[in-house]
């Protein structure tokens, strides 16, 4: 907010009120901002920035608590994903928490690759339980054994479930808020079908909501593709997920994945069904899941050295309005007009706060909410109330611009869409810089330590993709597969893939991921 001399106005220390009296000592501005840049220790700020007000250090490792500002941008995420799979016709239901060995165990391949992370309850009180009890890392065992209790006939399916809980998995490597933690929400989906191309189908559907969650929602880039046989979920059949990419730690991140499961858990629970000629048959299954992951990828994509940067879309405060006084203003006139725009605001469907703390200066108070990443600020102050306008201040780039209050409404709508639209295409740019084509292990190795995601001509080997994580292992993890992207580059004849010299079948994403 410009003064009469057209530089930023001195704030006055006294209150609503105007008056000569002495109010609070306006709090030091101490505390505030972070002490590290993204750029120079990328862990510390990451962990700087979730700490103020998205989460707090809970006294049990890999365990957080998930404070308001970022427990709303998960329920906005869960009311547009919830109402579009009820178009799909997927019900919400609850299972419990605990699971039995027997049922666990049941599916082989799908334990052993959760054994590691399953944490088990083996007290009551003081005594040991006869059989321990698991706490789910993922209901498909938990479920799948009513799935054959109440499909019987064709009439029956398509059955589709969706329950959003919690799940836990005892990670004991780098825990790190929202992106690996022991105990996280999420929502699985669990269906059946009659036909493996119902399933099939279904797949992609539900694939392409969670590239809208990401670009849409929270405007971070994805790629949708198939993950390999080494990565793919234990037990399915095939794997489809969203790939981030994080261009700070040249790490991809696995956004968000949809799998069909095939018949492999049908054989295994007997969920058998009777079709239309009267014979038995087994359901085609599959899962799919999205997690408070999502809210780790948005931080790390658009956060800069001020703190968060959030999307309109997601913030659950879109605007904040911040009076600006200064001595001998008509500091109520303001305040009153700081009341009055965030009420055009909210009665336009935008989401808008004033602050109107007295014992904060305005320059604490722009700092705070840039730090917590509100999407657009409006600043109002004596000349502003003289002119009819605000000014606004952008958080995505920090533009500013003064505006008549008589088209605040229409005008603050469009900017927040292009705020939207921005933090989407320079996420985008970013990633896009990152993207390295190479055909050879040397420019594998090369582009690997530039921190580049790597696109790659692949034998689609499973055993070559476990001899480039050997020959890359090292202290700040291995190279791996990320996914072959649905959309793929034209292959020439003869191109061979750059592990194995053998003719390559796909081109792939590759490198180190979280």
């Amino acid at each position: 907010m410009a003064g009469p001399s057209g530089k930023k106005e001195k704030a006055d220390k006294a209150g609503p009120s105007g008056g000569g009296k002495k109010k609070k000592d306006v709090k030091k501005e101490t505390g505030l901002g972070l002490s590290v840049k993204k750029d120079e220790n990328f862990g510390e700020w990451y962990s700087e920035v979730c700490k103020h007000e998205m989460i707090e250090y809970y006294d049990i490792s890999g365990c957080y608590i998930l404070r308001p500002w970022s427990m709303a941008i998960w329920e906005i995420m869960q009311t547009f994903f919830d109402a579009e799979i009820k178009k799909m016709k997927v019900k919400n239901c609850y299972f419990p928490l605990f699971v039995s060995p027997g049922v666990l165990e049941k599916e082989k391949d799908h334990i052993e690759g959760f054994a590691p992370e399953v944490a088990w309850v083996t007290k009551s009180g003081k005594s040991d339980l006869e059989v321990p009890i698991a706490i789910r890392p993922t209901s498909e065992t938990v479920m799948y054994p009513y799935y054959s209790k109440w499909i019987r006939g064709h009439r029956d399916l398509p059955l589709k479930l969706n329950q959003w809980c919690n799940v836990v998995r005892w990670e004991f490597s780098n825990p790190t808020p929202f992106i690996r933690s022991r105990e996280f929400l999420w929502q699985e989906g669990h269906t059946a079908f009659a036909t493996k191309e119902e399933a099939d189908e279904e797949v992609l559907q539900i694939l392409e909501l969670y590239r809208r969650i990401y670009e849409e929602y929270l405007a971070v880039p994805v790629v949708k593709g198939m993950k390999s046989e080494n990565e793919k979920f234990a037990g399915g059949l095939y794997t489809t997920s969203v790939e981030a990419f994080i261009p700070n730690t040249g790490r991809g991140v696995q956004g968000a994945t949809s799998h069909c499961l095939g018949q492999n858990f049908a054989k295994m629970f007997e969920i058998n069904f009777e079709n239309e000629k009267g014979e038995t048959e087994m359901v085609w299954q599959n899962s799919w899941a999205y997690s408070t992951r999502t809210i780790g990828v948005m931080i790390m994509t658009h956060g800069d050295d001020k703190g968060l940067i959030l999307p309109p879309k997601v913030a659950s405060v879109q605007v904040v309005v911040i009076p600006v006084p200064y001595k001998d203003a008509n500091t109520q006139g303001i305040f009153d007009a700081c009341t009055a725009t965030v009420s055009a605001l909210s009665e336009a469907g935008i989401r808008a706060e004033d602050d109107l703390r007295d014992n904060y200066s305005p320059g604490w108070k722009y700092s705070n909410w840039e730090m917590k990443g509100v999407p657009l600020r409006i600043e109002i102050g004596p000349r502003d109330l003289e002119n009819d306008q605000v000014r606004t201040v952008r958080r995505d780039n920090g533009v500013k611009e003064d505006i008549p209050r008589g088209n605040l409404v229409e005008h603050v709508k469009e900017l927040l869409e292009k705020i939207q639209q921005n933090m989407y295409e320079v996420a985008r740019q970013k990633r896009e810089a990152c993207v390295q084509e190479i055909r050879t292990w040397d420019e594998f190795i090369s582009a690997l330590n530039q921190k580049k995601l790597i696109l790659a001509p692949w034998c689609d080997e499973e055993e070559v993709e476990r001899d480039v994580k050997a020959r890359t292992k090292g202290e700040t993890g291995a190279a791996k597969t990320l996914c072959s992207p649905f959309e793929q580059p034209e292959l020439p004849e003869g191109t061979l893939c750059f592990a194995s010299g053998k003719p390559a079948k796909k081109w792939t994403y590759w490198g180190r991921s979280y």
